[in-house]
């Protein structure tokens, strides 16, 4: 009779503790398999805008133009240029005056 109690106590602790155990990791392996789907959506995908020559707007001497690797690639905005691996941007890039003002361009 004693093993009545003690394994209705173990199958309560089962459900009491596996169910929702299961189902976060569910929720995890879902969020995860979205969260994959959305950087390989985006991946690769670089927004054209007007380059407006950041060195310009700043008003950088010539000297570091020269040393800019964004000067010598004019052909994509400079954020856009410093931007990781991943897609972000630094830090810097996002306070700038030259990320703020820019026209947000169309999704084609």
């Amino acid at each position: 009779m004693e093993w009545i109690y003690f394994s209705s106590i173990m199958l309560g602790l089962l459900i009491r503790i596996g169910i929702p155990l299961v189902i976060t990791l569910i929720l995890i392996w879902v969020v995860r398999r979205l969260d994959q789907r959305w950087r390989d959506d985006g991946a690769g995908v670089v927004v054209r805008a007007k380059n407006t020559g950041c060195w310009n707007i700043k008003g950088c001497a010539e000297k570091d133009r020269a040393k800019c690797s964004a000067h010598a690639n004019q052909d994509i905005p400079c954020w856009q240029h410093f931007r990781s691996d991943d897609g972000t941007l630094r830090s810097g890039c996002i306070g700038c005056d030259v990320f703020r003002q820019a026209p947000v361009p169309a999704l084609t």
